[in-house]
């Protein structure tokens, strides 16, 4: 039986997971590894810790579909339309950039619903807090390193989290790197912000017009949401929730910062955009060191394969955009070089 890792439980990993899982017929052992506590990497959905059901989109907010992609893609949009894991944005987003033909979605139970739902249907066993380390070849097979010390072997590894921790991997995985693969993989670059979630308890009310709003005037806030009217659920029995974003060039500045010290800041700042907010009864703070890719691996669209026997590939938004059409094209192009070359 294969034994497949695929290192990331963001979108393109759990995407890579399902689209392999309906390409191979015969019996598949599919690990999914994330570092993280839960699924959906960028794409992650908190929750209150006195209200599950009181969650917030700390990372993507919202999808836009171009017509291109809308044609490109549809089967994979029909299909989360269709489950109701996506639904169309009906709530007014101030700033927001609209071109012509351009359709905006959200996803109602949250944006990691679409990674859940990507993670049940591959079927694979997932496991996280799991951080890998090195990735040596041993016997024609890939031979896993974790934090915690313990190995793992695999016949075929994909690699989907941000590059930057790809190149801080340890093994002799890398001496099979090329020297412009690796001119590549350095060259590809991130832009760092902070999102802070706020959570309400039932009840309370946050009355603004709209259900997200871009800030141009404000060197610290660039976006807000009203989380839940964003997504279309508010409830009287459930609390709202808000996620504000940062500037880039206040999460860069703050990157290594206290959580503390950077959630005062926020708070300095929104005092300022929305005078007299309640209390909130949970706050997250989330710092995204590797928030959008601003510089992709150009010469390598899609994926970058290092070994082909056994097989070892890179995918992810940092050989496409940061976008979910940029990771369904990554995904759909490390299936194709799986395809290739076994």
């Amino acid at each position: 039986m294969a034994r497949v890792l695929i290192v990331g439980a963001g979108l393109t990993g759990s995407l890579c997971a399902a689209l392999l899982r309906k390409e191979v017929t015969g019996p598949l052992h599919l690990a999914v590894w994330d570092k993280a506590g839960d699924p959906g990497g960028r794409m992650t959905t908190a929750s209150s810790p006195h209200n599950p059901q009181c969650t917030a989109d700390l990372g993507a907010q919202y999808i836009t579909c171009t017509p291109h992609y809308a044609k490109q893609h549809q089967n994979f949009y029909d299909e989360l339309l269709a489950l109701g894991i996506l639904a169309p944005l009906a709530a007014p987003i101030e700033g927001m950039r609209v071109n012509e033909g351009d359709c905006n979605f959200v996803a109602p139970q949250g944006i990691s619903s679409i990674i859940k739902h990507y993670l049940k249907k591959s079927g694979a066993e997932v496991y996280f807090r799991q951080c890998v380390t090195r990735i040596n070849l041993c016997n024609n097979k890939w031979e896993v390193t974790k934090e915690t010390g313990s190995q793992e072997s695999f016949d075929l590894v994909v690699l989907t989290m941000p590059v930057p921790q790809i190149l801080q991997l340890q093994g002799d995985f890398l001496n099979f790197i090329s020297e412009c693969q690796r001119q590549q993989l350095e060259s590809v670059s991130y832009s760092s912000r902070y999102a802070l979630g706020l959570f309400y308890e039932a009840g309370t009310k946050i009355d603004v017009p709209w259900g997200g709003k871009y800030i141009t005037s404000n060197p610290c806030i660039r976006f807000i949401s009203v989380d839940n009217k964003k997504r279309n659920i508010e409830s009287s029995e459930i609390g709202p929730s808000l996620v504000i974003h940062t500037t880039v060039p206040f999460g860069i500045k703050y990157l290594e910062h206290s959580a503390e010290n950077v959630q005062e800041l926020i708070f300095h700042h929104l005092e300022k955009i929305l005078p007299g907010l309640p209390h909130p009864v949970a706050i997250k703070c989330q710092k995204w060191r590797h928030s959008q890719v601003t510089n992709a691996a150009a010469k390598y669209p899609g994926q970058m394969t290092l070994h082909c026997n056994p097989f070892l590939v890179c995918g992810g938004d940092g050989f496409t955009q940061s976008n979910f059409d940029g990771c369904i094209t990554s995904a759909l192009c490390v299936l194709e070089a799986l395809k290739n070359h076994t």
